[in-house]
């Protein structure tokens, strides 16, 4: 994980194209697919390159799409230069301000941007946490996550499932939740992985019915890893 660590941060510095610029598109096309925002492939690479879209013409762009994106970029960028920082809430409610700032949403007072909800939210028909109850929850999930010294790419997941049930923030979760994941791979010396938005439903199905099967979410969680894994071989 350190030879890919710094294999990024030396791309980043010198902005050639390789594993950094592969990770940085596929991350934020793939985690924004998933949650509906409707950029193609072709936009996330010109976003990433030049700062800019070229449209058809025809085509009616989200400006929240964009932001969201382009904001993503530099979330991504922070959890590369504070992976080993440990997972405090303060660190993840940075994250989903930096992932909203500038949205539409963050001009709207009861969204909260990088505080936790305010009013009720759900996943399908699921409840999650109650606002009252979010803080609580997220610092008995920290607790019992931070006590491992030595921990797996199944605790890495099981994080994740447990943060979504409690879906701290008004909007942001998903995205939230898998840049926690990937920061928490690099920091644990696991491979990452991204969730392709072409599998969303194997992740959604393995989020579900993570309580009475876990081999669900795992095994779509190991395919993405394999994934990732051939980038490392072909690029380090």
């Amino acid at each position: 994980m350190e030879k890919l660590i710094t294999k990024m941060k030396n791309e980043r510095n010198s902005n050639c194209k390789g594993i950094y610029y592969i990770t940085q598109v596929e991350l934020a096309y793939n985690s924004n697919k998933i949650e509906g925002n409707k950029l193609a492939k072709e936009h996330i690479c010109s976003l990433f390159q030049t700062a800019t879209i070229s449209t058809n013409g025809n085509e009616v762009i989200n400006k929240n799409d964009i932001i969201e994106t382009s904001n993503h970029f530099h979330a991504f960028d922070y959890i590369l230069d504070t992976n080993k920082a440990p997972l405090t809430e303060k660190y993840i409610k940075s994250l989903h301000y930096m992932l909203k700032q500038a949205t539409d949403d963050a001009f709207k007072s009861w969204f909260n941007i990088g505080e936790y909800k305010r009013l009720e939210n759900f996943i399908d028909e699921q409840t999650t946490s109650k606002p009252e109850n979010v803080s609580e929850n997220i610092r008995e999930l920290l607790t019992k996550y931070n006590k491992k010294n030595e921990k797996t790419i199944e605790d890495v997941i099981d994080f994740h499932v447990f943060f979504e049930k409690i879906h701290p923030f008004q909007d942001g979760n998903g995205r939230v939740g898998r840049l926690i994941m990937f920061k928490e791979c690099l920091n644990n010396g696991i491979v990452p992985f991204i969730i392709d938005n072409e599998h969303k439903l194997f992740y959604y199905r393995g989020l579900r019915e993570y309580d009475k099967e876990k081999g669900y979410l795992i095994d779509t969680c190991k395919f993405a890893q394999d994934k990732y894994r051939c980038y490392m071989k072909t690029m380090l």
